[in-house]
């Protein structure tokens, strides 16, 4: 099942397909922390309240359809039993019996009141998922949705990063939630990881928000579920939960300035003055750029291109070099440098952790 925001006017969603599959499992090998489920984005597996709730739900509203059918199919094959046609039968049409203001009554009452209660079961659900009471604790996360990455910010924590989420776990002595505002910066994006909630919407100009509290630590998969164009299906999401105290001190690193090297100052240079700083970032350089992800510590994240290929030098020079061969359709132009300076601005890269 599925709950969408009622801010999103677009109920149309995107299944994670095939290379969501392959690209995820090719890159798990590369996460820093523990190795992903075997089923990262198993639905009947819900590790947070709200996807716990969704899941809840569903199994409501199957059990009460499954009953309907069971007493529908039983009725009908009881029907066709009794009453099928016999070698006696004279072919004549039965006495008809008109007007049962039992049976009226009857097949008008117990619908309206098993929608009743499914409209009931659904708005607890909603009002639970969208509308709850943040705790004093509560972790705060902006996330952008851009063609085709992820920019996450937390604005009490002055951290910037992106496609990779990192979030506090959240058991039941210590609860920590994390609540997301979910905003677009060109198109319609839907944020879906399916083990921690539902598809929730980011639509230009309209905020949405949602909120997760991961109950085990882990990665978890998900992706956008909203056609946003060429590259949406390597539009990709990795959720780490990490316990407390990891939290702290990913939080400790991802604040710390980029690495300052004189090994790699040619690269460094080589950033500087060409297009890149344009639309990437890098904490104490002239990088300030904002249409494409903060690099300040690029290395410390497990993929690139969004969780479409694992984070290594030669993905990396790959990347650099032509970014159409990871990911046909995507923003980001091939800088048309030489061998040399593809090598030296590579260097200068795995130094940012």
């Amino acid at each position: 099942m599925e709950l969408r925001s009622k801010k999103n006017p677009n109920p149309t969603s995107m299944l994670p397909t095939l290379t969501f599959l392959l690209a995820s499992a090719a890159a798990g090998a590369a996460t820093e922390t523990a190795d992903p489920p075997l089923s990262p984005t198993n639905i009947f597996a819900p590790l947070s309240t709200p996807a716990d709730s969704i899941f809840s739900l569903s199994l409501f509203v199957l059990a009460v359809t499954a009953t309907i059918f069971v007493v529908v199919a039983t009725l009908l094959a009881y029907s066709v039993v009794k009453f099928r046609k016999r070698k006696n039968d004279d072919g004549r049409e039965p006495p008809q019996v008109y007007g049962s203001n039992q049976v009226e009554l009857a097949w008008t009452v117990i619908p309206v009141l098993i929608v009743v209660a499914l409209f009931m079961a659904t708005a607890r659900v909603i009002a639970t998922v969208q509308n709850p009471a943040p705790p004093g604790n509560v972790v705060e996360v902006i996330a952008i949705g851009h063609q085709f990455w992820w920019e996450y910010r937390y604005p009490g924590l002055k951290v910037v990063t992106a496609n990779e989420l990192h979030v506090p776990v959240s058991d039941s002595a210590h609860p920590t939630p994390t609540f997301i505002r979910l905003l677009s910066a060109d198109t319609d994006h839907s944020f879906w990881v399916p083990r921690l909630a539902g598809k929730t919407d980011l639509i230009p100009n309209h905020p949405n928000s949602m909120w997760i509290d991961p109950h085990e630590t882990g990665l978890y998969l998900g992706q956008c579920a909203q056609y946003c164009g060429t590259q949406h299906a390597k539009m990709l999401l990795r959720v780490y939960v990490r316990s407390r105290d990891e939290f702290e001190r990913w939080i400790e690193e991802q604040r710390q300035p980029a690495h300052q090297s004189d090994d790699v100052s040619q690269g460094k240079h080589i950033f500087e003055t060409t297009a890149c700083i344009n639309c990437h970032a890098v904490a104490g350089t002239v990088a300030n750029g904002r249409f494409g992800p903060d690099l300040t510590h690029l290395m410390s994240r497990g993929t690139i291109a969004a969780g479409a290929a694992a984070n290594n030098r030669e993905n990396l020079r790959l990347w650099i070099r032509n970014p159409d061969a990871i990911k046909p359709g995507s923003l980001m132009p091939a800088m048309q440098l030489n061998d040399q300076d593809v090598n030296a601005l590579t260097a200068y890269l795995e130094t940012l952790r």
